[in-house]
């Protein structure tokens, strides 16, 4: 006897849906569409390190707030050497928008400078920002700690964010729409993406995931599974470089509308004189 196709999908690994370009969890015929749209910002490796860094992001947030967004994610490595000092800049910088700024940890906002202990900066300046979720209009955000503390390539994502998923999960809405926002990529085939990265994966699958944003790979990719887009951002740094490609920086400005989102890359060119 054939087996559905809803059935033969339901026993695949998360690995394998996303090679395949399905995501189950959007399958669904009676998935919950809101249709009040709103706007958010999206921006990832700012790796704020100096005095110079503040007054480029500063600018950055000035070209910003002519969007009125709703909020704004920030996708990890807000510092580069998680000093104290530069992650309380950053978060007065971004308070100046219109929205709230929700960020996730990247791994230069662990420490690397004997004075500061692991992710304590961090956690000082954004209490209960690690794994988290917030509701907005009918969607449903999370972010996610896929760090392995100061490392950037061949990581794990710790135990502890996939033991917060398996009890916070329960609580969320799987019909409702959802995003992601992460600092490692998540994306199939993208470089620098976690080794286990399908077991947190494995965990959304019955979700009506929509989108999922990270930063870390500083180049812009996009790989799609049925409804659902995984990108990475170029980097919005002054000190720090993109991988390849296009050298702009900038941020992404989304609007979200009828269960979709709509993503566009807005540049930035820093127009104040840096002193070297």
């Amino acid at each position: 006897m054939p087996v559905p196709r809803r059935e033969a999908l339901r026993r695949l690994s998360a690995g394998s849906l996303l090679a395949l370009g399905f995501w189950p969890g959007t399958l669904r015929a009676d998935d919950e569409t809101p249709h009040r749209s709103f706007r958010f910002l999206v921006i990832n490796d700012t790796h704020c390190m100096s005095p110079q860094c503040c007054s480029y992001i500063q600018e950055v947030v000035t070209q910003m707030k002519p969007a009125n967004a709703d909020f704004c994610l920030h996708a990890g490595d807000l510092t580069d050497k998680a000093e104290a000092p530069y992650f309380t800049a950053v978060k007065e910088i971004f308070g100046q928008l219109s929205g709230p700024m929700y960020p996730v940890i990247g791994n230069h906002d662990h420490a690397v400078h004997i004075l500061y202990e692991e992710h304590k900066a961090y956690l000082r300046t954004f209490p209960d920002r690690i794994n988290y979720y917030f509701c907005h209009e009918g969607w449903q955000f999370v972010g996610l700690d896929t760090t392995q503390n100061t490392k950037s390539d061949n990581t794990l994502i710790q135990a502890d964010t996939l033991r917060w998923l398996d009890d916070t999960l329960p609580q969320l809405n799987k019909r409702q729409p959802m995003v992601i926002f992460t600092h490692f990529p998540l994306g199939m085939g993208v470089p620098l993406r976690p080794l286990n990265a399908d077991a947190l994966l494995e965990r959304f699958r019955e979700f009506n995931l929509r989108a999922v944003f990270s930063g870390h790979y500083h180049h812009l990719t996009e790989y799609i599974a049925g409804n659902v887009v995984f990108t990475t951002n170029r980097c919005c740094s002054l000190k720090s470089s993109n991988r390849g490609g296009p050298p702009q920086k900038g941020y992404f400005l989304c609007t979200a509308q009828d269960g979709q989102i709509a993503r566009e890359f807005v540049e930035f060119k820093f127009k104040a004189k840096v002193v070297a």
